[in-house]
């Protein structure tokens, strides 16, 4: 365990977390909405500090980040726990077992140094908090970001978006990419669906951006719940509005945890959504979870020609060199050198 750094003492003994926009309120011997901060007496501790739950090397492309490292290793880890409740999480056994009141913490006793090592080890560009929710193992990130910045090895959170300003700009100097979920343009489906509100999402997108950290933005369409012409209209319009040069992210659902008797999501509407994503002005829209899909490429928005041709996560052709299109020299926006 290691005492929480975004928490407000109160009365009794009853601390508030100020990690997330939850903002919970938790008596002695209790934890928060993600199930693994826990108040005793009256002092805030993170449950997963050193309890790593699982530990990948995966390519950078699988995030999904497009336009970070292309073509380079990350090393992916997380801890158990989250602080939202999708019925469709695809990491759910790892996510939501902390739910489960008789759930124990457990996982692989492991130092941020360590976690740095690895990567090395590994020859990874990069390490990141991924597959659970990287906010609510923030200590743990923190410290380990801290040392891979010092070791020349950028970091990577792949998030809900679900955390409050204060932490995120405390992470921001060691902090260099993240893949964000917006998984919805409806405060109803954040709530029923997801157990969180959309507001808190939309204001840390900003800040994300706001900071200088490397964003891409990625959205599960879900046949029923999320899909319709004018939601996936107002995503990509909400986007485009920061910045049409962030990269969206259009990813087919398949059904999983509490949403097994869903259909997967037709292609027909994944397409339908890039069609909405460059109508709105989006200059790089790429689909997920279909196979060999020609918007899998990144192309280039000034003279249109072939710039990275990936096949699944592997990429098959650069024609970016010093972040620039080697057809016409148009700046491709992002992070393509590891030593920006």
């Amino acid at each position: 365990m290691k005492e929480a750094m975004f928490y407000e003492k109160k009365e009794k003994d009853i601390v508030q977390c100020t990690l997330c926009p939850h903002s919970c309120i938790i008596k002695p011997d209790n934890v928060g909405v993600c199930g693994v901060r826990r108040n005793k007496e009256g002092i805030l501790y993170s449950l997963v500090y050193d309890n790593i739950e699982t530990v990948h090397i995966d390519p950078i492309e699988k995030k999904p980040l497009y336009h970070f490292l292309p073509g380079t290793k990350s090393l992916s880890l997380c801890t158990v726990g989250c602080n939202f409740r999708c019925e469709f999480c695809q990491n759910s056994t790892i996510s939501q077992v902390t739910k489960d009141k008789g759930y124990n913490i457990a996982g692989e006793k492991v130092k941020p140094e360590e976690i740095v090592e690895l990567a090395q080890k590994r020859n990874c560009d990069s390490i990141s908090y991924t597959y659970t929710e990287p906010t609510i193992f923030y200590e743990l990130a923190y410290d380990t970001a801290r040392v891979a910045h010092g070791k020349g090895i950028k970091n990577v959170f792949v998030t809900n978006g679900y955390i409050n300003a204060e932490p995120l700009k405390k992470m921001q100097p060691y902090l260099d990419a993240a893949n964000i979920d917006l998984k919805s343009f409806s405060d109803d489906f954040y709530g029923k669906v997801c157990g969180a509100k959309l507001k808190p999402v939309l204001d840390s997108i900003k800040v994300y951006y706001e900071l200088g950290i490397w964003i891409e933005i990625t959205t599960l369409v879900v046949p029923g719940q999320n899909d319709s012409e004018k939601e996936l209209g107002q995503i990509a319009q909400f986007i485009a509005g920061i910045d049409k040069n962030i990269p969206w992210h259009v990813s087919r659902f398949h059904p999983d945890y509490k949403m097994y008797e869903s259909s997967a999501t037709p292609v027909a509407t994944i397409h339908k959504a890039v069609e909405l994503g460059k109508n709105a002005g989006l200059n790089y829209i790429y689909v997920g979870n279909v196979w060999g899909d020609e918007h899998d490429n990144t192309y280039c928005p000034n003279c249109h020609k072939l710039l990275i041709r990936r096949h699944g996560f592997s990429i098959l052709h650069n024609n970016i060199k010093g972040a620039k299109c080697r057809h016409c020299n148009h700046t491709i926006p992002g992070i393509f050198s590891k030593n920006i």
